[in-house]
């Protein structure tokens, strides 16, 4: 797998402060997405145990509230095998830190349901995601004033809450839920 980015302070793509990694290789091509450059599985660099090492070590700082798995595509089936690693090791050291991706690939129909995304790593990784920001960017659903997400069809769903309940259960921020 490729990446093309690490972002160490991201706070754009997720609650809180953020280490985000931008994944390489996207099927989907949605017209006005904004990193296109990750279309292509070879651009950027290639995913290294370095790589891992470098991701783990930012993810140290106790002002980072998480992960969050960008693209390119997290869910093509190549990325999946090398993510599902890295999110064990990150479950594993930081288990009070989040985990959020995002996904033209819908939660209910295309990664719990038959699809080219689906493979034998798709319920792992599924099961160590808190977020998911699913549906494929729509340009013409575009809106700057979203929290999250870009275009009005995508959904910022609760993974753990819609695993258990088996149903699409979408996320609320913590200050909404009393938490802080």
């Amino acid at each position: 797998m490729n990446y093309g980015e690490i972002k160490k302070c991201d706070i754009a793509n997720g609650e809180g402060v953020r280490v985000s990694l931008f994944v390489s290789g996207c099927t989907h091509h949605c017209p006005g997405c904004f990193n296109e450059d990750t279309w292509d599985f070879n651009y950027g660099k290639e995913f290294t145990q370095e790589t891992e090492e470098e991701i783990l070590e930012a993810l140290s700082l106790d002002y980072i509230n998480g992960l969050s798995l960008l693209g390119g595509e997290p869910f093509e089936p190549q990325n999946q095998e090398v993510l599902v690693k890295l999110l064990r090791k990150v479950k594993e050291q930081y288990p009070a830190k989040d985990i959020w991706c995002y996904s033209g690939y819908l939660f209910d129909k295309e990664l719990l349901g038959e699809s080219r995304a689906r493979c034998g790593c798709t319920d792992e990784m599924l099961s160590m995601l808190d977020v998911l920001v699913d549906g494929r960017f729509v340009e013409a659903l575009k809106d700057i004033t979203l929290v999250f997400r870009g275009s009005s069809n995508q959904r910022v769903i609760d993974v753990k809450q819609s695993l258990e309940r088996g149903e699409v259960v979408l996320w609320e921020p913590k200050v909404k839920r009393g938490m802080e």
